[in-house]
């Protein structure tokens, strides 16, 4: 991979993160002291992603308030490098169809991509950032963390999750679903507890209280509870079920959403308190939960901490991608020339193909794990990758790397059809057609690099030209090499890009 040149990030340095939660958007600028990160920034703002979020489509309402909100995070991010910038989305735009009208804007105005995480990754993150926060002993425990459209439940020891869930179920999606107009009721209140129960019940045997020792709460829902259980008299400190049942019996005292008053109760909060009480009720109930803590540990500030790996050199995705490749039992010979070949090529042409060191990472992580649908079968082998690395939980990658990654697996061999870009911004084609182009020349090579060493041979790119130039009678002397070349001629053709061999 092509990191950051230095083994560790020296004081002083700044990083930032940005979740794009379904309920709000939070900004952290943080500068690095002797390991530690200190927090020089913070900002919040309610944006409501998630309720504007209808039939799977983000309303244009929604997009803009989101926009408007990352423009004024912008004006902080000037003393951040972008690379030191990581800005991930979580359910609302997990779930929307039309997420690129609002990712795309969004890169302009931040310098940064969108990473739009997947449920499992939201939570290993979540307890990095929690983790963090605590005690570094070795007590197991729960932590937990109520978004604006899911839930994340993890149990794991110091800084490692030994079980992960991410449940469809948030203080937002409920409030629209079972407090219609904002009403309060408690037939309403009790049709949000039982779903939120119902939801919550598979994954009891997993999550329940003989496994862990301690219960740790995480998120704004989880901490607006426990400062109006102790600003109204109710609880000392954390949160109970007596004091729960309190709260509850309090907040059906309302009519609507609107009209809840209660000591430390933010305005901002009062649409999605009783939904939030709500899921927290059912999830003390179903995995016999007694007592709660509350931690500032949260996503961003796991983001955090998962890039300082990145830039350190601990990126927890190269440990994903070699524990792929041994589940699969990779051919790490073979994995090795065909990654040293796509590096050849792609030292070859990054500057005419403005090629980017996060286009190598990708390369370098297809190199390692493109064979591993041969445990499923030879024949469409590249089908079968494509499907594992696009469906199979990969701990530090994103939906769209997953996605670019099977895009690229599957493109590694046969014709390149126009379905498999479907899931690619229209943007985006010239630079996957390029990474295409090297890894599936590296594929030519690969094969013969195993029975004897290559011999040099030139390489100049073009904007949407390549040439290659070989030895006088190496490929006379390689027929079925020539062949490969000469087919991969007329395919990347006709995808635009012209391939001269001599």
């Amino acid at each position: 991979m092509e990191t950051d040149t230095q083994d560790v990030l020296p004081d002083g340095s700044q990083l930032a993160a940005i979740d794009l939660g379904s309920n709000s958007f939070h900004l952290i600028i943080v500068k690095i002291e002797h390991g530690e990160m200190r927090t020089v920034e913070a900002l919040a703002e309610k944006v409501q992603l998630g309720a504007g979020l209808k039939d799977g489509m983000l309303s244009d309402e929604a997009i803009q308030r989101g926009l408007d909100c990352l423009s004024r995070f912008a004006q902080l991010l000037g003393s951040v490098g972008p690379e030191r910038v990581r800005v991930v989305g979580t359910h609302a735009l997990r779930l929307a169809k039309n997420r690129r009208a609002f990712t795309v804007p969004a890169k302009r105005i931040l310098g940064s991509r969108v990473d739009v995480i997947y449920g499992l990754e939201e939570a290993r993150l979540v307890y990095l950032g929690v983790a963090h926060s605590l005690a570094d002993d070795a007590q197991s425990r729960l932590v937990i963390d109520i978004g604006g459209g899911s839930t994340e439940c993890i149990v794991g020891q110091r800084f490692e999750p030994q079980s992960l869930e991410s449940l469809q179920m948030g203080c937002v999606s409920y409030g629209d679903a079972h407090f219609p107009g904002g009403r309060v009721s408690r037939g309403n209140y009790r049709r949000a507890y039982e779903q939120a129960r119902d939801q919550i019940y598979p994954i009891r045997h997993r999550f329940n209280a003989r496994r862990w020792e301690e219960c740790v709460g995480s998120s704004g829902t989880l901490q607006a509870i426990e400062t109006l259980l102790t600003q109204n008299g109710l609880e000392d400190g954390g949160i109970s079920r007596r004091g729960l049942a309190a709260l509850e019996k309090r907040l059906l005292k309302f009519k609507t959403m609107d009209d809840i008053a209660l000591d430390g109760l933010a305005a901002s909060r009062r649409g999605v308190i009783l939904p939030g009480v709500a899921i927290t009720s059912a999830l003390f109930d179903v995995l016999g939960i007694e007592h709660m803590r509350t931690s500032r540990g949260a996503l961003r500030e796991g983001v955090i901490y998962d890039l300082m790996g990145r830039l350190s050199h601990e990126d927890v995705r190269e440990r994903t991608v070699n524990a792929l490749m041994q589940r699969y039992a990779v051919d790490t010979d073979t994995a090795d020339i065909y990654e040293r070949r796509a590096r050849t090529f792609y030292l070859a042409t990054r500057e005419a193909w403005q090629l980017t060191p996060y286009d190598w990472d990708l390369l370098h992580w297809l190199t390692r794990t493109h064979e591993i649908g041969m445990a499923i079968a030879h024949k469409h082998f590249n089908r079968h990758s494509a499907y594992v690395l696009r469906n199979a939980d990969l701990p530090g990658f994103s939906q769209e790397e997953q996605e670019l990654l099977a895009v690229l697996a599957l493109g590694q061999k046969g014709k390149l059809k126009a379905d498999f870009f479907a899931d690619i911004a229209d943007a985006e084609l010239p630079r996957i057609l390029y990474m295409l182009a090297i890894i599936r020349l590296a594929s030519c090579f690969k094969h013969v690099e195993v029975l004897e060493q290559l011999p040099d041979f030139s390489m100049t790119a073009g904007e949407q030209s390549l040439s290659l130039a070989f030895p006088e009678g190496w490929l006379d002397d390689h027929p079925l090499t020539e062949r490969e070349l000469r087919e991969e001629k007329l395919v990347l053709g006709k995808a635009g890009l012209k391939l001269k061999i001599s």
